[in-house]
């Protein structure tokens, strides 16, 4: 069993952000679930439950998400390889897919940088 997870492994990490995230939609899809329901159902547990609420600490880590790349799609395909080490195709496929996460887990600086670039060359971002 080991073994064949090893080599389970050895094979995901060879996909590409773009493949892993299909991937990972794929699965939800299949298995009726999100990859979000354990986070937060953790975030529940660490609360307490139904115990009083703890002061909210800021948040420090944001994505960068492409929710339309607008008119000028090249243009934003352009900054999506500058922020990013992704190739053409890739990033070309980020640009055209509504939902996209361009960066994640970035700073605050970085991903208002960042969705500042990609509105400037007309794309639609939120930082989540």
């Amino acid at each position: 069993m080991a073994d064949k997870l090893e080599k389970l492994v050895d094979e995901l990490s060879t996909l590409s952000v773009l493949e892993a995230a299909d991937l990972v939609k794929k699965l939800e899809e299949k298995w009726g679930v999100s990859a979000a329901a354990p986070v937060a159902v953790a975030a529940m547990g660490a609360a307490g439950g139904g115990a009083a609420a703890e002061p909210v600490e800021e948040k420090t880590e944001f994505d960068v998400v492409i929710k339309d790349s607008g008119a000028k799609k090249i243009d934003v395909i352009k900054v999506i390889r500058q922020l990013t080490s992704l190739g053409l195709g890739e990033a070309k496929a980020l640009a055209e897919t509504p939902g996209s996460k361009v960066l994640s887990a970035v700073g605050k600086e970085a991903a208002m940088d960042a969705k500042k670039k990609l509105e400037e060359a007309g794309a639609q971002v939120a930082m989540e």
